[in-house]
């Protein structure tokens, strides 16, 4: 994907991860941008205009009090020249007053000011980032179509271990680069469902399995960086939601998690069906904790869970569906009975166990579509999902061609 001649806005925040910023200007020149950078007065205790000036070929706006640049209201000229505005890293603070509608600095000012879409990139320690008031603040900038990338988990500067990283250059490049819509999948609309699902026997106990969503949430990270709008209904992980994903709706349940899919999928034009949905459920769950009795044994009786794929399948029209098959045996001969017997348009197989599919950071992709099929050799989950991905638009435009 190429960002020539697209015009970005830097906004930096005041924080240790400002200096990964500076190999994001690199990297969004790289590929072709214009990018002007506009820091917050503490973000200069970190990382120095003159840094940012000679990365970018561009003066560095600081204060709304520059005479020289504000003779002809240049903040105003800025956020009219932006084709995206994207502040990273993206403080607590900076969130807090964005979402309060504050225009107290220049940033603040120039984000309200201009009409280019808004990116943020949190970065903050790992306590911050799960307080309550922050989740708050990202939820009102979301419902006013703010995108927010990120953060990842790991190791933090202040020695935490969580979420609150901000995400890679290169990633926030891709983000911003799929954004303009030159990707495989342009224009389209991509669901995508991730993760186990869990169903309750008591208020203590469930029955899941060990998916950790990591496939699904490379899958749908592959699809924005491709130029789709994404949702990503996600089952209960532990997992940042990718970069340049639209909407994220977050379920605990196959039934919530069929609900959700069956609402988005109206609107979508590809459905990738990546969750490891359950295919039973306790016929009845337990209002107090069951205790154990002398041992003699429990018996769960399970009910049949709905069949998500199939109630996408029988609908008229129905989006282009993609279903996903782990098997621990005879991979091929059950994933090749799913695509035919759902009606779907392709489905990815892999073998679980060995070290591959489930807890795994690598993963291999058996394909099969009607009349044809790949193999994906084994590779990280975020490789295979981008071959995944540029299988599945091709596929996709010769069905609707």
């Amino acid at each position: 994907m190429s960002l020539a001649q697209r015009r970005i806005l830097l906004g930096v925040s005041a924080g240790i991860a400002a200096y990964k910023s500076c190999e994001l200007v690199r990297r969004l020149r790289e590929q072709g941008a214009e990018v002007r950078v506009a820091m917050t007065e503490g973000a200069t205790h970190f990382v120095g205009a003159t840094t940012f000036q000679a990365l970018s070929g561009q003066p560095v706006r600081v204060s709304l009090w520059d005479e020289g640049a504000e003779a002809a209201m240049g903040h105003i000229e800025l956020a009219r020249w932006a084709e995206r505005v994207l502040i990273a890293p993206a403080s607590a603070d900076i969130l807090a007053r964005l979402a309060q509608g504050h225009a107290d600095d220049l940033l603040t000012t120039l984000c309200l000011a201009s009409a280019a879409p808004l990116y943020v990139a949190p970065a903050m320690n790992q306590q911050m980032w799960a307080h309550p008031a922050v989740q708050a603040n990202l939820a009102t900038l979301r419902s006013r179509g703010v995108t927010v990338l990120g953060p990842a988990a790991g190791e933090q500067a202040c020695g935490d271990v969580g979420s609150g990283r901000m995400l890679e250059p290169h990633e926030l490049r891709d983000a911003l680069a799929g954004s303009f819509g030159d990707g495989a999948l342009a224009g389209l609309r991509v669901l995508v469902s991730a993760g186990p699902t869990y169903e309750d026997i008591d208020p203590v106990r469930f029955i899941g399995n060990r998916s950790s969503g990591r496939m699904g949430f490379a899958v749908a990270e592959a699809a924005a960086s491709a130029g789709a709008q994404v949702t990503l209904v996600a089952g209960p992980v532990s997992l940042p939601s990718p970069a340049g994903i639209a909407r994220r709706l977050d379920v605990r349940s196959a039934a919530q998690m069929r609900e959700a899919v069956l609402g988005a999928a109206a609107s979508a034009d590809i459905y990738i069906g990546a969750a490891a949905v359950g295919d039973y459920r306790p016929a009845q769950v337990a209002s107090r904790k069951l205790k154990k009795r002398d041992g003699a044994p429990l018996v769960l009786d399970l009910a049949e869970n709905p069949d998500i794929l199939k109630d996408l399948a029988a609908a008229s029209p129905h989006a282009f569906l993609v279903g996903f098959a782990a098997e621990t045996h005879d991979v091929a001969a059950y994933a090749q009975d799913k695509l035919a017997r759902k009606g779907l348009d392709m489905i990815a197989a892999n073998r679980v166990g060995e070290g591959l599919g489930f807890e795994a950071d690598d993963n291999a992709l058996s394909l099969y579509w009607p009349g044809g099929g790949e193999e994906l050799p084994r590779a990280s989950k975020r490789a295979l999902a981008a071959r995944l991905i540029a299988r599945v638009a091709e596929r996709y435009r010769m069905a609707r061609s």
